[in-house]
């Protein structure tokens, strides 16, 4: 479906200040650089530095310092892909219409490339003109979100000992809260934090980032089985394949698809205070449930 204008503004800024942030593929050693850049600069639609610079907008019109946080929260997200599609993982062969880093690199290039995606983050978040004891509170949020306890690592271990064993409701759930929703939970509240929101719209805000994150992976979850690998650019059917724990597979397609509307609706909830001045976040968190690919 058509992307919201603005969220089509927003994705064209991210990807100029990516190019701008990133090392030149000329800058030794040239492989390293060539590589993260391969793979960040491939396309996607920049949900999580949308969803970190509509937030901060929310509080501050023109947040300054946000961008950096923004473009921090897509080089973690872009090592994630990377290590998900090596053959110890996903053993994906296609991400973002093209192939994934470790078909283009090699396994060990692509390996060091999401390492070098990660610890990059983190020294742009550290650069990031915010005041200092904000700048601190953004990085503790994204780092604990990627991390192992209810982060996305933790998730993703969770997930790859989930394979091919019975799942209960709670096991998906935390897989789902944490491989997925932990990082776009951190993207909303770390665009607050950046424009400097008090701490009760922090929390408020990071409940919101919460829900749509969960129902994001949901919608992933549905997209797997109804979608094809050139609508997805990424491989179709890899969770029926590996015999994954998804909502579809626990639950079915249909009663999937209420989980993730409802907790859209319950993420929309948490923006009554702001009335009209949140409705790009509303939109945001309507899209999770009307995306196709």
């Amino acid at each position: 479906m058509k992307l919201p204008d603005f969220l089509e503004q927003d994705r064209v800024a991210v990807d100029q200040a990516l190019d701008r942030l990133l090392p030149p593929a000329t800058t030794p050693p040239e492989t390293i650089h060539q590589a993260m850049r391969y793979s960040v600069m491939a396309g996607g639609k920049r949900i999580r530095p949308a969803l970190c610079l509509e937030t901060a907008r929310l509080f501050d019109p023109d947040p300054r310092g946000a961008m950096e946080v923004a473009c921090a929260l897509e080089f973690i997200h872009t090592y994630s892909l990377i290590h998900d599609d090596l053959p110890a993982l996903d053993n994906d062969d296609l991400r973002r219409g093209q192939p994934t880093c470790h078909k283009k690199f090699g396994e060990a290039m692509a390996i060091l490339a999401g390492d070098g995606l990660l610890t990059f983050a983190f020294e742009t978040l550290a650069k990031a003109p915010i005041e200092d004891s904000r700048r601190v509170r953004a990085i503790a949020e994204i780092a604990a979100a990627a991390g192992t306890v209810s982060g996305m690592v933790g998730g993703q271990v969770a997930d790859v000992e989930a394979e091919g064993k019975p799942v209960n409701a709670a096991m998906l759930e935390y897989i789902h809260q944490s491989k997925t929703a932990a990082l776009i939970r951190a993207s909303c509240a770390a665009g607050a934090l950046a424009a400097g929101a008090a701490d009760d719209d922090v929390a408020r805000i990071r409940r919101f980032g919460g829900k749509i994150g969960w129902a994001f992976q949901i919608v992933d979850d549905i997209l797997d089985v109804e979608e094809s690998s050139a609508a997805l650019g990424k491989t179709a059917g890899k969770d029926q394949q590996q015999h994954k724990a998804t909502y579809p597979a626990l639950y079915g397609l249909e009663e999937s698809g209420r989980k993730a509307a409802q907790l859209v609706t319950e993420a929309i909830d948490e923006l009554a205070p702001y009335a009209d001045r949140a409705e790009r976040l509303r939109e945001l968190a309507r899209f999770q449930t009307r995306r196709r690919a």
